[in-house]
């Protein structure tokens, strides 16, 4: 439980820890309806639509343990309860599997399968926006600083994104969003952040943050590098949620909060150095199904034969 108010927290906030604290759970908001891809996301929610052979959303949390997250807050909506039945044992199956000897099939399983207890679901009982569906998971995130991931962008890279970012988290302690470039005609399609005066965007070690615009028109816009869906948060920003005015759209915008926790705490910002898919598009969906069946070993090589007939 949360006991300490914003105004009561300042004094702490104001003086600088020589160690950040860890950042233990990551909370994904899975509540969208996802009506950009109806018919198939009547009955079946739009994480749980595969790129290749993995549902969206296993992309996240997969990023999220491979950066050392221990534990998994899910924000759902109605229909949603295949997210956690995905995340969930499936004993039949798994007897299957085992009397059939297809021990690849149950590594794949288990490779996926997070820890009894590192799971939990919260209801997000109305669409209110972004901050709205982070304020949803206050009590269990608690007084601790937490990842948040948009599932529907999906990453492909090396090293993961929130894995840099928590490089980048360990030698500030400051709250983190990564960015990307994006061609400057489209910066209106996005919250665009403002680097602070001097800073080296390409810095492996983060840069500082200036200030966030959402969606600026071209001729405003501080740069053309864009929030990519990955966020470290101080838990501060759950008092100021739950005050937050609607925004734009009529939601509660997590852009507004975070602005005013940039008043009293600082933001770095780090550049992610790899391809981003807007799965919450058909064409960045169509796009990440090509990417990573072009990466597939077992894939490859008939997915090049398909596109080349079909461009051909």
């Amino acid at each position: 439980m949360r006991k300490l108010k914003f105004a009561d927290q300042l004094e702490n906030l104001m003086t600088k820890q020589d160690t950040p604290r860890k950042v233990r759970k990551a909370v994904f908001p899975v509540a969208g309806l996802g009506t950009r891809f109806l018919p198939a996301s009547k009955a079946v929610p739009k994480e749980m639509l595969t790129v290749v052979d993995k549902p969206v959303i296993q992309y996240a949390v997969s990023e999220a343990r491979a950066a050392g997250i221990e534990h998994f807050i899910f924000v759902t909506g109605r229909n949603k309860h295949v997210i956690e039945d995905h995340f969930d044992l499936a004993p039949e199956l798994q007897s299957t599997l085992e009397e059939r000897g297809k021990q690849a099939m149950l590594d794949v399983l288990a490779e996926n399968q997070p820890a009894a207890g590192a799971t939990s679901f919260t209801r997000q009982q109305a669409p209110l926006g972004l901050g709205h569906a982070v304020w949803c998971a206050r009590e269990i995130v608690g007084d601790e600083p937490f990842a948040l991931l948009l599932p529907d962008m999906v990453m492909k890279a090396a090293t993961p994104c929130l894995a840099g970012m928590m490089d980048v988290y360990d030698k500030t302690g400051a709250n983190i969003v990564a960015v990307e470039e994006c061609a400057p005609e489209d910066v209106s399609s996005y919250g665009i952040i403002a680097p602070g005066e001097g800073a080296d965007t390409d810095a492996s070690g983060g840069f500082p943050i200036a200030t966030m615009v959402e969606k600026p028109a071209i001729a405003d816009a501080p740069s053309n590098l864009f929030i990519n869906g990955r966020y470290i948060l101080q838990p501060e920003i759950f008092d100021l949620l739950e005050n937050q005015e609607k925004g734009a759209g009529g939601g509660i915008q997590l852009t507004d909060s975070m602005l005013r926790l940039m008043e009293i705490q600082d933001f770095s910002g780090f550049t992610f150095r790899g391809e981003t898919f807007d799965c919450g598009s058909r064409e960045g969906f169509l796009a990440a199904n090509v990417a990573f069946a072009l990466d597939d070993p077992d894939l490859a090589e008939s997915t090049r034969t398909m596109l080349r007939k079909k461009l051909g």
